[in-house]
């Protein structure tokens, strides 16, 4: 009696722990991903304001062709005016009237100018720099010497005129190089100028009048009239 008693226990025992594995193994088969976790939060797209509206909708391409002609002719002198060239062809300056070839050959000149310009003034600098270090050698010499070589080229020449030649050279190269400066900015600048004038209308309809005219000084106690100039501008 006391032995089914025991085994009635042990399978009483085995029983509930079948169950309690088996309710474990099912929680952990059929348990739910959390998908949020692994859900990538977007941000929340920006609002257009009426600003930003206007800015989408208008691009001034006088002013991005100036910017990148700018950009080409700090770059290397020159390749602003030859982006010039290229815009002619966008067929806006035939719509304003203007000769494109006309155009093209001018802006051709303006290049040959700027590397014309810089030829002349490498060339004077070459010439100004080998003349200041002659003097510059032949005043050295007359002071750690003393006296005047006479098999000197500049035997003739005095001490102070020797002086006066040699700074004469050397202001002469302080200028090439002030001048270099100012024909670099020039090429910038003109390339600016000529992409921003390219999208001004200059045809035949944009005119002006200036006629004479009677204005009104005195808005309070009545009308008090003054001669004036009337300007009247046409687009």
């Amino acid at each position: 009696m006391q032995t089914k008693s025991f085994l009635f226990l042990i399978v009483l025992f085995v029983f509930f722990a079948v169950n309690q594995v088996a309710g474990q193994v099912r929680d952990t088969v059929f348990r739910k991903p959390d998908t949020l976790k692994n859900q990538e939060v977007k941000p929340a797209p920006k609002v257009m304001t009426s600003r930003d509206s206007a800015k989408a909708r208008y691009v001034n391409p006088g002013k991005v062709a100036a910017r990148k002609a700018v950009m080409r002719s700090f770059i290397f002198p020159g390749l602003g005016q030859i982006y010039n060239i290229h815009l002619l062809n966008d067929g806006y300056g035939t719509r304003a009237g203007k000769n494109q070839t006309a155009q093209k050959i001018y802006t051709i000149g303006k290049i040959a100018a700027i590397y014309g310009g810089f030829g002349a003034l490498t060339l004077s600098y070459i010439e100004s720099s080998k003349n200041y270090n002659l003097f510059l050698k032949e005043l050295q010499d007359r002071t750690l010497t003393g006296k005047i070589d006479p098999n000197s080229p500049y035997a003739t020449y005095s001490t102070a005129g020797i002086t006066t030649a040699k700074d004469t050279y050397r202001r002469n190269k302080q200028i090439v190089i002030f001048s270099y400066v100012l024909l670099y900015g020039a090429n910038v600048v003109d390339a600016y100028v000529a992409a921003r004038l390219h999208f001004f209308n200059i045809d035949d309809k944009l005119s002006f009048k200036i006629m004479p005219s009677m204005i009104n000084t005195n808005t309070v106690y009545g009308f008090n009239a003054s001669p004036a100039i009337k300007l009247s501008l046409t687009f």
